[in-house]
C-alpha cells in the first residue's frame, strides 16, 4: 500500500497566486450573434425624398400616400411667427405647430425658418383659409 501525502498549503498559495483567466471569446461570440439578429430583424426602409427644389425652402413634398386630409399639420421648434402673404396669422399657432391647408403645399410657396413659417398662397386662394389651429388630441 502507497500513501502519498498532500501538501494543502503549496497548493493554497498556488491559489492565492493565481490570477483570474477570463475568456474573451465567448462574449464576442454572443456580441456577434446579437449583431446578426437586429440586423436581420430591423427594418431599414428609408423614406422616398424626391426633392425638385434646390432652394431648400423647407416645403414638404406631399404624396397620394399622405392622405386626403384638407389641412396637414406642420410642428416647427419654439414656432412663434406665422406668415401668409405678409399678414401675420400667429394666433394660429398651437403647441409650436399650425395646420397648413394642402392646396398651399401643393401649389403655393411654403418656407421653414427657426421658429418662423413664411407662406406663399397660390394666385387666387384667400390668405385667411391658408393656416388654421391644428386639431390636437
Amino acid at each position: 500500500m502507497i500513501v502519498m501525502a498532500i501538501d494543502i498549503e503549496s497548493h493554497k498559495k498556488k491559489l492565492k497566486n493565481r490570477k483570474p483567466n477570463i475568456n474573451l471569446v465567448p462574449l464576442i461570440d454572443i456580441l456577434f450573434t446579437l449583431l446578426i439578429f437586429i440586423v436581420i430583424t430591423s427594418n431599414f426602409s428609408a423614406t422616398d425624398v424626391q426633392s425638385t427644389d434646390s432652394g431648400g425652402t423647407g416645403k414638404p413634398n406631399v404624396t397620394d400616400t399622405s392622405g386626403t386630409a384638407e389641412y396637414y399639420v406642420m410642428p416647427v421648434d419654439n414656432l412663434h411667427k406665422v406668415t401668409v402673404n405678409n399678414h401675420d396669422m400667429s394666433d394660429e399657432i398651437r403647441n409650436n405647430a399650425v395646420g397648413v391647408h394642402s392646396r398651399v403645399i401643393d401649389e403655393g410657396q411654403v418656407s421653414i425658418r427657426p421658429g418662423e413659417i413664411i407662406i406663399t398662397t397660390p394666385s387666387n386662394f384667400p390668405y385667411e383659409e391658408a393656416v388654421r389651429a391644428p386639431e390636437i388630441s
